[in-house]
């Protein structure tokens, strides 16, 4: 049913909203609207507690026994077991550790070491990923197929399912594309790896919290992914990695850190691996940076009374469609447009608005100016051409964001195009992240 673009229609389905309540659990600075979790998560009202709790009682008071009294040593497998809820796994299959790009190490390291031991082996030698892939995966790749004297191809995500062959190890991908939000099929793709005999890893940065995810369903072999995004974790959140039980114990994986090792704290010279997951582990866990990623895990959670992760994605879909029909009714003639897939069913939990390759707007120096009036989404730079246009980006966390927040968010950026206030120097000033 299409509602009727007006702010009180926003008004009335914020009324209506049964997963309203959810907007409590977070510390929201007041005259902010913030369309930057796909980037950052925002703060949970509980985590400023829980850290001070940690910091004062566990490691003030209890000092080292709180490994043991405060179960420090369990938490890279507690919070994965409340992650692997909502990525499809099950309990004891997905441990938090490190970050994103050292657990695509781990996991693409095993994958590689696997497709080296069938029988086809030496006709595999090509790590297949999608080119505008995010670039630190591409990174961890082009370092591990240098190693192994193999080679990573990149093509159009519509091109894989053509490619993939004999000579392809792995297929790597990331479920939803960091600069259109487009969602790739995971079902789909990974059976079709399989039945050309390649391995299917997958990276959930941009799924994960956001859109229903289910690894066994879809048979996957590995999965990342980051704590920082919409699990709310905060700034270097640890990340998650998972590995598919017929594959666990097949081999260690190669950073064979004290915490991945069957026992610990014996103390044993020689590196024995630990059983399952486990043997994921690695260096000792960050207590603090784990204790707030478990409140951020927790905001997802909640939503578990009120239908789970179906029903945020419902809204997260619905707050899209109004952006991009809010767009297209305010901003038309602007040069802006929506850039990714029509379909709402095959984009992820963002909207990206394509700058013109004319050069009539400075996409950086536009965001800049809709920060700076307190609508927060950000910006990713292309070649400026028609097929990879510089984008703003806007990410639509149904936890905490409102209906109105959407048409406020397409006011304000109406009214700078047509003030051009956003032409002002300050804006186009590079800052150290952009």
């Amino acid at each position: 049913m299409k509602h009727p673009l007006t702010r009180s229609a926003c008004a009335a389905r914020d009324a209506a909203d049964p997963l309203a309540p959810l907007r409590g659990q977070f510390d929201l600075p007041p005259g902010v609207i913030y369309l930057d979790g796909n980037s950052l998560g925002v703060l949970p009202a509980a985590t400023a507690e829980r850290v001070r709790q940690v910091i004062t009682d566990e490691w003030g008071r209890g000092l080292i026994r709180s490994w043991n009294d405060a179960a420090w040593i369990d938490l890279p497998r507690r919070v994965g077991d409340k992650i692997a809820r909502l990525v499809g796994a099950r309990a004891g299959e997905l441990v938090v550790a490190d970050s994103t790009s050292v657990n695509l190490y781990k996991v693409l390291s095993a994958a590689l070491r696997i497709a080296q031991e069938q029988p086809d082996a030496r006709a595999r030698k090509v790590v297949l990923s999608e080119r505008s892939n995010f670039p630190t995966d591409l990174y961890i790749a082009q370092s591990l197929v240098e190693q192994r004297g193999m080679r990573l191809e990149l093509l159009d995500i519509d091109q894989i399912p053509q490619r993939l062959g004999e000579d392809v190890a792995v297929l790597m991908l990331t479920q939803v594309n960091y600069r259109t939000g487009r969602m790739a099929d995971m079902a789909a793709l990974t059976a079709q790896a399989h039945a050309a005999g390649a391995l299917a890893l997958w990276d959930l940065a941009h799924s994960a919290g956001a859109v229903p995810v289910d690894l066994h369903g879809a048979d996957a072999d590995f999965a990342v992914g980051c704590g920082y995004k919409y699990l709310n974790g905060g700034p270097g959140a640890p990340a998650f990695c998972w590995v598919h039980p017929r594959h666990v114990d097949r081999f260690r994986q190669p950073l064979s850190g004290w915490m991945g090792h069957a026992a610990p704290f014996v103390f044993q010279p020689g590196y024995e691996p630990a059983p399952g997951i486990a043997r994921y582990l690695c260096g000792t866990p960050p207590v603090l940076g784990m204790a707030a990623l478990e409140c951020g895990v927790d905001t997802v959670l909640a939503a578990e009374a009120l239908g789970g992760m179906p029903a945020l994605r419902a809204k997260s879909v619905e707050l899209g469609e109004l952006f991009i029909d809010l767009v297209r009714e305010r901003l038309a003639g602007s040069g802006l447009r929506p850039f990714g897939p029509e379909q709402a069913a095959r984009r992820g939990s963002q909207v990206s608005l394509a700058v013109p390759a004319d050069g009539s707007i400075d996409g950086y120096a536009l965001m800049q100016a809709l920060i700076e009036g307190g609508v927060i989404g950000d910006y990713r730079a292309g070649d400026g051409s028609a097929e990879h246009p510089h984008l703003l980006r806007f990410g639509f966390t149904p936890l905490y964001l409102r209906f109105v927040d959407v048409f406020d968010a397409v006011q304000r950026l109406a009214e700078l195009l047509e003030s051009g206030a956003w032409r002002e120097a300050r804006f186009a000033r590079k800052a150290a992240v952009t």
